[in-house]
């Protein structure tokens, strides 16, 4: 990422256009309500009307976001106090952030944002950012809070395009963060440098290398890149640009494995870079980001989709780092086209996320099924403090990521019943949906409204789990063809118009995810994206050959010739699954060859 430069002219040239772009850049955010008929975007979230389990469940995180302990005074605790103790700007921040996006896409009004935001300006301090002013260090734990709350600042500057919060995210970026340009080239990454294997679920300060004032967290600093890059679409500048170069290079300096570095904040990470590809267009980005994620799916995803905490550290999982690790698998989709991404995000959100959402809305923490239990079992009932909030983008996202659309083209890479209206280039067109996938196998779709003439091309998405698949449209069946595991049709626009896919689920034997940690001799047991499991007895299910399913009811599977009952992992906040109910899952098995 070397910089050239002509003279002075040329820099004042290129900070104009950086700041002529900036009120067109955010076209590439997540959430953009403008559309680009050039770009695969996700649906805005204004036009989706969610439905069904996934509405539930939005709707009850986003009842858990305002609860006592987000209540204002809680977010910043005493009048003297002026942020979270020991990370600056990260409660502040993350929730901030929760309601931000969980409002736009429950389109309920927020109880207590307006009052945070409010009160933020008091708790500055006289440099316009939160938390202590270092002369001669730099608090790694303090600039990734200030990720959290960049992003928050910018995703609802997005929304509501308040000047005073745009005001806000510039004294961070004058203040903070660039008076750090040039010291993130000295980011220590070297793992004889780093304490390992402490920390508890709450990072702490561990050392003070060159100045650098280190987290058990390895690797935050780069959660504070990806606030960063976001703020760059709004206030872009050069100085800005080389920090964030700088910061990206040194990102992929590091190596996650060896530094046993926390996979939040290397997912987060990834998610920034790619957030800068959809920004510039470097092609050197993706496959970098891709590199990574791969890293991360074979060496520190649980057998149930969720994280080790830090690599080659299975001690418990996070949300945080499962929302991350969800976002990032459905933008790769996104800037790739690999269909293998929507899979792994399928069985993120179905067994992990929908894991670790409670019935109080909130997300609590696992044990890491795989290296050293069968078992699936909650180690922590909720992490308040951070992964509740997280959950908040995760399960908003989910619900934009139900529409994507470039052209007169409309991506349908998952199944949830909801209402949207579609832009797209020669008009838009209302659909609803519903379905009771992945339960069920049959998916329809109604066109409420159209204001196009002719026809318009809708592509389904097809996971390797599916097969004999049908189209219909108005009872009939209807021509299609399939590009990269999509059911691609021309389908016409009429309002009134019914169309219904259908296929076949299939079930049975899954193999091992992370061949690093687990047994490669044991199975996993699975119906389309759903792990399946039996609840734990008095000893471990070892099945004498190798085991063949039926299913009896809608979600409730037998294995042939025993009396072992299985049901999916995946639970729509069942208040059985707490620390104190006494909840276990035995999820891999073993077989006598």
């Amino acid at each position: 990422m070397q910089k050239h430069f002509f003279g002075s002219w040329y820099l004042n040239f290129r900070v104009y256009l950086l700041f002529v772009l900036g009120f067109i850049i955010h076209a590439c955010s997540d959430n953009s309500n403008t559309a680009d008929n050039n770009k695969l975007m996700p649906i805005a979230f204004e036009n989706i009307e969610i439905e069904g389990p996934m509405q539930t469940r939005a709707l009850k995180n986003y009842d858990r976001l305002e609860d006592e302990v987000y209540y204002p005074e809680n977010v910043f605790p005493l009048q003297h106090e002026k942020s979270s103790v020991g990370w600056p700007g990260d409660k502040e921040g993350r929730i901030m952030l929760g309601l931000t996006l969980q409002a736009q896409a429950t389109h309920r009004s927020p109880k207590y944002l307006s009052e945070l935001l409010e009160i933020y300006p008091d708790k500055l301090n006289e440099k316009g950012f939160l938390g202590p002013i270092y002369s001669d260090s730099i608090n790694e734990q303090q600039l990734s809070g200030h990720g959290w709350l960049l992003r928050a600042l910018s995703e609802y500057y997005f929304w509501k395009q308040d000047p005073k919060v745009k005001d806000y995210i510039e004294l961070i970026i004058n203040n903070l963060a660039l008076p750090t340009l040039g010291e993130h080239k000295t980011y220590p990454i070297d793992p004889e440098l780093r304490i390992q294997n402490v920390g508890e679920a709450a990072g702490t300060v561990q050392n003070t290398v060159n100045h650098w004032i280190l987290s058990s967290d390895i690797g935050c600093d780069f959660i504070f890149m990806d606030g960063l890059i976001q703020a760059y679409q709004i206030v872009p500048s050069e100085e800005l640009k080389q920090l964030l170069e700088e910061m990206i290079d040194r990102f992929f300096e590091m190596d996650m494995v060896e530094i046993k570095a926390q996979t939040h904040a290397s997912l987060t990470g990834l998610r920034g870079v790619l957030r800068y590809y959809g920004i510039t267009g470097d092609q050197s980005l993706l496959p970098e980001v891709e590199k990574r994620y791969g890293l991360y799916s074979e060496l520190a995803m649980t057998e149930n989709y969720e994280n080790f905490n830090w690599f080659g550290r299975p001690e418990w999982t996070e949300p945080c780092a499962i929302v991350d690790s969800y976002i990032l698998a459905v933008q790769l989709w996104q800037y790739t086209q690999n269909s293998s991404y929507l899979e792994d995000a399928q069985h993120i959100y179905f067994n992990a996320i929908a894991h670790t959402n409670h019935a109080n809305g909130g997300f609590g923490l696992d044990y890491c099924v795989g290296p050293e239990s069968n078992n699936l079992h909650v180690r922590t009932d909720e992490a308040y403090w951070c992964c509740t909030m997280r959950g908040g983008e995760g399960l908003a996202r989910a619900i934009q990521y139900n529409y994507f659309t470039v052209g007169d083209t409309v991506f349908i890479p998952f199944y949830n019943s909801n209402k949207a209206k579609l832009q797209l280039k020669n008009g838009s067109v209302t659909i609803s949906e519903v379905t009771d996938y992945p339960f069920r196998d049959e998916v329809e779709f109604r066109i409420l409204d159209s204001e196009l003439s002719g026809n318009f091309i809708m592509k389904y998405f097809i996971p390797g789990w599916t097969e004999n698949h049908q189209l219909t449209v108005n009872g009939k069946s209807y021509p299609y063809h399939i590009v990269n595991n999509f059911i691609v049709a021309d389908i016409p626009s009429e309002k009134g118009n019914i169309i219904n896919l259908s296929f076949d689920i299939k079930y049975g034997i899954q193999q091992i995810q992370n061949l690093s940690f687990t047994n490669n001799k044991l199975i996993k047991l699975h119906y389309g994206p759903l792990l399946l499991g039996c609840d734990k007895g008095d000893d471990e299910v070892i099945f004498d050959s190798l085991p063949e399913l039926e299913k009896i009811q809608n979600n409730i599977w037998k294995v042939k010739n025993t009396d072992v009952i299985l049901t999916p992992i995946y639970h729509l906040l069942d208040s059985d699954v707490w620390k104190e109910t006494g909840y276990e899952k035995q999820i891999l098995f073993s077989y006598k060859h």
